[in-house]
């Protein structure tokens, strides 16, 4: 039970900004740390729609609430995957051999095509989640866990670009067989309440997600050989941000 408690403490720790006890990062602390990971997606989630029914109670500024809805994931997990994200983009736009742009990937300096890549995103972020209504924000709070789970999933199956990095730390460490199945159990669970909610609004999301995950896997083999920590963060940016689209979208054809 202590083992399992300390594996849980580590996923938060690494994953979030929410206050943790210390844990020693033992081998043995580490093994189930992945299948604890989109739990911090169900924090923010839950986050996410209270934040939502609360701006009802209190009439907050729809701008305003948009903002907020942005800036809940970043509070919460200190900015870890955009940072990833960031990296990514710098290396992508790159466009030189796999070795160098695995280099930039551990640059610790921001190049103008993260610059880019930031603004652009959080243009495209603010107009996505201003025309999100209240309907569709419980399948989006779940898509918080669904990104998730599917990064941890990659994690433990997809090609490792290199033998460092945290992705290799945590892949090489967990217990692989167990963490695969716990995501394939999370994504089924998250899919099936998708639907369950809004049998097309939920299909239509979970698809959006699936599709982006293929890219990532084609994407990261054909650029950089493999995924690494930065990678798994640029694809949990991108996944979030296409699965909010596809709410929009789905909100205006069948509500």
């Amino acid at each position: 039970m202590k083992t399992i408690l300390n594996n849980f403490i580590i996923a938060f720790s690494m994953y979030s900004k929410i206050p943790m006890p210390k844990a020693e990062w033992s081998k043995e602390n580490m093994r189930y740390v992945m299948c604890f990971f989109p739990l911090i997606g169900l924090v923010i989630g839950g986050c996410i729609y209270l934040m939502f029914i609360v701006s009802q109670v209190l009439t907050v500024s729809h701008v305003l609430l948009t903002i907020l809805l942005i800036i809940i994931p970043l509070i919460i997990t200190g900015g870890i995957h955009m940072d990833g994200f960031l990296d990514t983009m710098d290396a992508l736009s790159s466009y030189r051999t796999k070795e160098e742009k695995l280099a930039i990937l551990k640059d610790p300096h921001t190049g103008a095509f993260a610059v880019i890549g930031c603004v652009s995103y959080f243009f495209l972020a603010f107009g996505i989640w201003y025309e999100v209504t209240l309907n569709g924000v419980p399948i989006l709070a779940l898509s918080f866990v669904l990104s998730r789970s599917l990064s941890g999933l990659s994690v433990v199956t997809f090609p490792l670009a290199k033998d460092g990095g945290l992705a290799t730390m945590f892949s090489n460490e967990s217990k692989k067989q167990t963490t695969r199945i716990t995501m394939i159990l999370y994504i089924l669970l998250t899919i099936i309440l998708m639907i369950l909610i809004h049998w097309k609004l939920g299909l239509l999301t979970s698809l959006s997600a699936i599709i982006v995950f293929l890219y990532y896997r084609f994407m990261s083999v054909k650029k950089f050989g493999g995924i690494t920590g930065d990678i798994a963060g640029y694809f949990l940016q991108i996944c979030e941000l296409i699965m909010a689209f596809a709410v929009i979208v789905g909100d205006k054809l069948w509500y």
